[in-house]
């Protein structure tokens, strides 16, 4: 098949990946790549040259939090989609796989009449969901989760779900942890990933806490992190993908601490298939990733209920975090689940280009 990808231009595709979206599209270039698709990535500039991306514009994203850009980022981004747009109606592709989270890809999909997969990533907002009730009606709608597609349920009933897979081989599994123990935490350092309260946290249960991300909002990192850093902390960086399954694989258990409704998380994914154990706040999709098993949930934006968390998912089975990576969180089963519909939705447009050929014939005869 030949694939058209697109990606947000918020942020590259490209390592250090900026976050879980960013790797997703990234693996999945690269893997319908390896398995024979022609595959075209549309981003913004910086991504892996090694994708042969067509790069639209700068990413627009580390300039959101400058109010006064608002209207030009918005600017830069709708020439960017057009001209993207553009270039999918003459592109010869059988099939759109849409990652972008903009409006205007959406509205402009009737007009291209193409065979297309978009995938929900986010909970519902405005912009988007103005693009989704104008979009071909045709359009299959994918969610990561289960609880990401009851929160679209009432717009998008249909929304068939297909977890995200991680690399098994990146992500490894690491039988022990490392002695003196610590606790990880990765993400973007920003207010709604809640690294204040995984910090907190982690004091609470006598844990030393180290920590990976790009600090995308200096102004939260002044006013909450920076009065906490102390010897129990060490911020590690910005890291690859490799550097961050080592760190992740040696610790004693992986806190996550979002302060939304986390459509998927990633990250546990990645923790569970490098066996260590997650401590995380009940909130959107983590109940459906975790179980007794491999982890600990805690009461939302409750530090001391995540610590009890941190001190219980501490002693649980490294191997059967591990397993449950395997059984559910496997990049290759949901590239797989991917081609299946990609299948699924090339056939139903095939035959509703049919009955309309058979008029144009019969007209002729």
């Amino acid at each position: 098949m030949k694939i058209a990808v697109l990606a947000h231009l918020k942020y590259p595709i490209g390592q250090p990946h900026a976050g879980g979206l960013e790797m997703h599209t990234h693996l999945l270039t690269a893997a319908l790549r390896r398995h024979g698709h022609d595959v075209v990535l549309f981003a913004s500039r910086g991504s892996d040259p090694a994708l042969d991306p067509v790069m639209l514009c700068e990413p627009t994203g580390d300039a959101l939090a400058d109010p006064e850009r608002e209207e030009e980022i918005d600017r830069t981004e709708a020439a960017a989609y057009r001209r993207m747009m553009d270039m999918v109606a003459e592109g010869g592709f059988d099939l759109v796989h849409n990652n972008s989270l903009h409006a205007l890809p959406l509205q402009e999909s009737a007009r291209l009449g193409l065979p297309w997969v978009s995938v929900l990533h986010t909970p519902p907002f405005d912009a988007l969901t103005k693009g989704i009730v104008q979009a071909d009606p045709d359009m299959a709608f994918l969610a990561v989760s289960p609880s990401l597609a009851q929160e679209w349920a009432d717009l998008v009933p249909q929304a068939q779900v297909v977890g995200n897979g991680v690399d098994l081989s990146t992500f490894a599994y690491g039988p022990r942890s490392d002695e003196p123990p610590y606790a990880f935490w990765s993400g973007r350092i920003v207010p709604e990933k809640g690294l204040h309260l995984a910090i907190d946290a982690a004091r609470a249960a006598g844990m030393p806490l180290v920590f990976a991300g790009p600090k995308m909002n200096p102004g939260y990192w002044d006013r909450e992190i920076a009065p906490r850093v102390g010897p129990d902390l060490t911020h590690l960086g910005h890291l690859t993908h490799r550097d961050l399954a080592r760190h992740l694989g040696r610790a004693k258990v992986a806190i996550v601490s979002p302060r939304w409704e986390e459509p998927f998380g990633l990250v546990v994914a990645e923790a569970l298939a490098c066996g260590t154990p997650v401590a995380a706040f009940r909130r959107g999709a983590l109940p459906d990733i975790l179980d007794e098993t491999c982890g600990r949930l805690a009461e939302p934006d409750d530090a001391l209920s995540l610590a009890e968390a941190i001190r219980g998912a501490a002693g649980l089975s490294r191997r059967a975090c591990r397993d449950r990576a395997e059984a559910l969180y496997d990049a290759e089963e949901m590239f797989g689940r991917y081609l299946e519909i990609y299948e699924a939705v090339i056939a139903r447009a095939s035959e509703r280009a049919r009955p309309s050929l058979r008029r144009v014939a019969g007209g002729r005869g």
